[in-house]
């Protein structure tokens, strides 16, 4: 009885012991499976070490490498620059009479046309010049009657010459003062047969609207500063950019220059550059060139841009593929491999671009060196 107890314990203990080990083999084949040591793809990480512009791949081999090549080119220099109104094309637009403005006709920005009205002044100059006139009238007339009574008493001897050459002198004086009265009110724009106390002010010119300096009801001054409005012809504009001292050599008046709005950072435009100034800023050791540009339309007063000024000489520049050059956070990178599974980001400038996708890099990198052909693919890895 008790040897049968043993046997059935000790068989107990071996059924339980084989479904133990079962167990554990089970879940170690799940954890190989869950870790990808088993037979599936492999799953690759990135780590950043250290230094935050190295990282390490587990499988480097998945981010293709490409050689940077040789582009030859002529010396650029890239400076930033604002859109400003050319002032030879600028045209102020002043009161012709002191008084209170009582219409505005147009707004800031709008395009006008040559002669159309821009608003109404509701002045006293036009009283007292209407009546300078209208006096101007009476003394011509009275003068005009004198000589005529003059010469026809000369004529049958009643009168000498002497009296005739005076009343003439009269009549002449009356005529110049007479027309300067008339010549007043043409310039305060009334019509002298229908005189008004509002002077309707018009453009003298076509073109945008770039100042204005009233509204209704503002008081302003005859032809004196602030003008209400300013009248400027945008069909060409100056490019102003400051250019550092000590690449002033790289600047020639009547050269060309391209440029590109920040706004359309896509879109090319080509300016001459006409005037260098000549004085250097103090503070900051740059000199203003002017940039002369045609504007299709696009080019607003005050945009940012940036102007690229070609030198005479060659420079050797590598060239990769676009997509080798990663954006990042007004930034470019390109990484390059380095030992052991490492790669490290390192940040260009970025040139022009090039037939076949590729792009130039003004500085950062030399001819030769590797870099991984897509910088996207490695960052969104890093990323993970």
């Amino acid at each position: 009885m008790i040897n049968r107890s043993l046997i059935l314990q000790t068989t107990l203990c071996v059924c339980l012991s084989l479904f133990l080990a079962s167990c554990e083999k089970k879940a170690e084949g799940q954890d190989k499976a869950a870790s990808g040591t088993g037979t599936g793809p492999q799953a690759t990480t990135v780590e950043p070490d250290l230094d935050a512009n190295n990282f390490q791949a587990d499988h480097p081999e998945q981010f293709p490498l490409v050689t940077a090549a040789e582009h030859v080119a002529a010396a650029e220099l890239n400076v930033t620059g604002v859109v400003n109104a050319d002032v030879s094309r600028q045209v102020p637009v002043p009161s012709l009479a002191t008084g209170r403005v009582v219409e505005v006709d147009a707004r800031l920005g709008d395009e006008v046309k040559k002669g159309q009205l821009l608003f109404k002044v509701r002045s006293m100059d036009i009283s007292g010049a209407y009546s300078d006139y209208r006096q101007a009238v009476k003394n011509e007339q009275l003068s005009k009657l004198q000589l005529d009574r003059a010469n026809l008493l000369f004529a049958n001897g009643a009168y000498p010459k002497s009296v005739v050459e005076i009343a003439q002198n009269a009549e002449d004086d009356n005529l110049v003062i007479l027309e300067t009265a008339k010549e007043h009110l043409d310039q305060l724009g009334v019509d002298p047969a229908n005189p008004s106390g509002i002077v309707a002010v018009y453009s003298p010119v076509a073109g945008t609207i770039t100042d204005q300096e009233i509204t209704n009801q503002t008081g302003v001054q005859a032809l004196t500063p602030p003008y209400p409005f300013t009248v400027s012809d945008t069909s060409h504009v100056w490019v102003v950019c400051d250019v550092w001292e000590n690449n002033m050599a790289q600047v020639r008046i009547g050269e060309e220059a391209d440029i590109h709005l920040t706004a359309y950072p896509d879109r090319l435009f080509k300016g001459k550059i006409s005037n260098i100034l000549p004085v250097i800023d103090p503070t900051i050791r740059t000199a203003k060139v002017r940039i002369e540009v045609e504007n299709p339309g696009i080019m607003r007063l005050g945009m940012f841009v940036t102007a690229t000024f070609h030198g005479d000489t060659l420079e050797h520049r590598a060239m990769v593929p676009a997509s080798a050059i990663l954006h990042l956070h007004d930034r470019e990178w390109v990484y390059t491999p380095g030992d052991s599974k490492h790669f490290r980001r390192i940040e260009v400038v970025g040139g022009a671009m090039l037939p076949n996708n590729m792009q130039e890099v003004v500085s950062g990198i030399k001819p030769g060196i590797q870099v991984v052909s897509n910088a996207l693919v490695l960052q969104n890895t890093v990323e993970q």
